[in-house]
């Protein structure tokens, strides 16, 4: 018999624990078709017509730093992928209760919408507290790889910004290797203070607040190089 074929090893774990709360399951019904991102090729401006740039957030939990940025810069189109349930149901309200209309969805794997996208069609991109898969034999489901590394490369503009976030030290340290091993990208640290201190835009999140790591937060910043 044929083997079916496999698809990419799947980067993140549970997409659903306890049950929607019922006014976030009304968001779901409501909401998320308003701003759900079309399955197939996207072209971002077709989405948000004014907007003067687009951004992307992968796994962006809750909704927190997502709904903060898009509230912080509406003259900017926020792309945002999540394939935990609860967490697509919790931005929703966080989007709903600040009636911010310049976000949409992507429930779901985030390397699908990257294939998606058009080359050099963003301007900046999040990566905020990924699952580490600390266990050595679970590395290879981290995000971070050379596909998704080339995947980036391929999407942000020339002069656009990865911003990646960890608080595990080794995920850290892998990033770090993949990231500056990619003739794409260069880390725009110059000192320590760059990498130990949060950003001045950075959104700090309940989840990020719990410290769930082996190690203080490590602000990864990386520029799209390129003419």
């Amino acid at each position: 018999m044929p083997q079916r074929p496999r698809g990419p090893i799947r980067s993140y774990g549970r997409i659903k624990s306890r049950p929607i709360k019922p006014r976030q399951a009304g968001l779901v019904d409501t909401l998320l078709p308003r701003l759900a991102i079309p399955v197939g090729p996207v072209d971002p401006r077709a989405l948000k017509a004014d907007a003067e740039e687009v951004w992307l957030e992968i796994g962006f939990g809750g909704g927190e730093h997502m709904a903060a940025q898009a509230a912080r810069r509406p003259e900017v189109l926020i792309l945002g992928a999540e394939p935990f349930l609860n967490g697509v149901a919790s931005a929703l309200r966080h989007l709903d209760e600040g009636r911010i209309d310049n976000v949409r969805l992507h429930t779901g794997d985030a390397r699908d919408l990257l294939t998606a996208l058009p080359d050099a069609s963003l301007a900046r991109a999040f990566i905020l507290f990924p699952d580490p898969w600390p266990k050595a034999r679970h590395h290879k489901r981290r995000l971070i790889n050379g596909d998704t590394v080339a995947e980036l490369a391929r999407v942000l503009h020339p002069g656009g910004r990865l911003r990646f976030i960890t608080d595990w030290k080794d995920y850290a340290a892998w990033t770090l290797e993949r990231l500056t091993g990619s003739s794409a990208f260069a880390w725009t640290a110059e000192r320590p203070a760059d990498w130990r201190n949060p950003p001045a835009d950075h959104v700090t999140t309940r989840y990020e607040s719990k410290a769930l790591g082996d190690c203080a937060p490590v602000f990864l910043e990386f520029e799209r190089l390129g003419a």
